[in-house]
Parts: structure tokens; C-alpha cells; sequence
């Protein structure tokens, strides 16, 4: 199974965000989405249709509450496994969640190295499913639970031991504070090619070394920002 590709359908009411979500989910390996909904209607169409073997699940949707179309497909014999992201981080949801069999729950905003991670994870779950013997041990049964977990973050390299125009890249984004930078800003003021400014910020991203946020105008797509995790918490 971990050789197949892990067909996912991504529910958002915002289509924006869904479509920045789809577009991290495409940029995995062994991944690809299969559909979009932005209602919980649409969502029970979409999966009914795709059978889906992942659902990335938004909780506030316009006509209900996406963890009653989870609750919905867990009745179902072949339900989609679920990942839910939600900018819910109340406690009831989180439990109800956990209750339906999430298999993971992230809160929004979140980059793409948060949710590779989760989907790694899962990926390897699967293929862990698919090795089970007919009759498990405990150590199966163990590898199989702990395979969810996201592996432990690495020992991030300390900054000064970055390439020169990587630094100089991540010192942009270090100095625009709270109100983080995009990438022609980032471009402009490091005196480098926007392509070559985005290139070092997709590499810093995913490493951990900073956060990519989506910044809404009056209208039009939504820009993408960058700043540190530190920055993030003080917001």
C-alpha cells in the first residue's frame, strides 16, 4: 500500500485555502488529490464519489459542522480515513474528534511541513497495515499505533552554519517581526530574483526554520507570508 497512491479530497469553505491545502498535499510524494468541497454537502458528494482513502476535514463549514459528515462516514463500511484541520482549538472539539477517529487534528494556519509530516506518517501507518501477519503480536500491534506519530523534529542546524544567500534570506524574514515578509519583499530588499528568493524560503520552510501564513486582501488570491516560528507566537 505505500507503493499506491493515497488519494485525498480536501473540504474548506474557503476555497483559497483549500486550494493553497490541495497544493501542499500534491507536493508529496505517493499523494494526490482527487477533489475539493467547501460545503459539508458538497463534502458528502464529493467523497461519495471519489472514495477517497484520505479526507483533510475543515469544522466550520457553511451549512454544518464537519465533524457531522466525519460522524457520517464512519458509518459507512469503507469510510476514508480523516485528518482534520480546523482553526477550532476548543476542547470539545478536539475530543469529538479524537471520539470519531481522526487520525490527526491541525490547527490553521498551518505550513507545509507540519502537514507533510502527518501525511508521511500516515502513508507509513498504511504500510505498516499492510505487513501485519494473520496473527499480530503485541510489538505489531505497537509498531502499527506508533507509526501515526509524526517522527520527532530533528536537531535544526543553527543559522550561522547556513550558506551565505540562505542567511541572508532567513535574516529578511527574521527582521520583518510579527508582520512577516513575502517573497518579493524578501527579494528586494536581499537584492536577489524573486524565483531564487522563493526557492530558499521553500527550503527554510521546510526545515522548520520559518512558518508560512496566508495574508488575505480585499480581494484577489491570498499573498504568502513568512516568519519565524518565534514571530508566530507572539502574535
Amino acid at each position: 500500500m505505500s507503493e499506491a497512491v493515497i488519494e485525498v479530497v480536501v473540504v474548506d469553505d474557503d476555497y483559497r485555502v483549500a486550494t493553497v491545502h490541495a497544493g501542499f498535499v500534491d507536493r508529496v510524494p505517493g499523494f494526490r488529490v482527487v477533489g475539493m468541497a467547501h460545503s459539508a454537502a458538497e463534502a458528502r458528494r464529493v467523497i461519495d464519489e471519489k472514495r477517497p482513502h484520505l479526507v483533510l476535514m475543515d469544522i466550520y463549514l457553511p451549512d454544518g459542522d464537519g465533524l457531522d459528515v466525519v460522524r457520517d462516514l464512519a458509518a459507512e463500511a469503507h469510510a476514508p480515513s480523516v485528518i482534520v484541520v480546523s482553526a477550532a482549538k476548543d476542547v470539545e472539539s478536539i475530543r469529538t474528534a479524537l471520539r470519531l477517529g481522526a487520525v490527526h487534528y491541525i490547527s490553521k494556519p498551518f505550513g507545509f511541513a507540519a502537514l507533510v509530516e502527518r501525511l508521511i506518517a500516515f502513508q507509513r501507518t498504511l504500510g505498516e497495515i499492510a505487513a501485519l501477519p494473520e496473527e499480530s503480536t503485541q510489538d505489531d500491534i505497537d509498531r502499527l499505533f506508533g507509526a501515526l506519530r509524526p517522527p520527532e523534529p530533528a536537531v535544526r542546524p543553527r543559522v550561522p552554519s547556513m550558506a551565505p544567500t540562505v542567511k541572508l534570506v532567513f535574516d529578511r524574514i527574521a527582521h520583518s517581526g510579527v508582520d512577516g515578509a513575502s517573497a518579493a519583499q524578501v527579494a528586494a530588499e536581499a537584492g536577489i530574483s524573486r524565483a531564487t528568493a522563493q526557492r530558499y524560503l521553500s527550503q527554510l520552510e521546510q526545515s522548520g526554520h520559518i512558518v508560512l501564513t496566508l495574508r488575505y486582501g480585499s480581494t484577489g488570491r491570498p499573498e504568502h507570508v513568512y516568519t519565524t516560528p518565534a514571530a508566530r507566537l507572539v502574535r
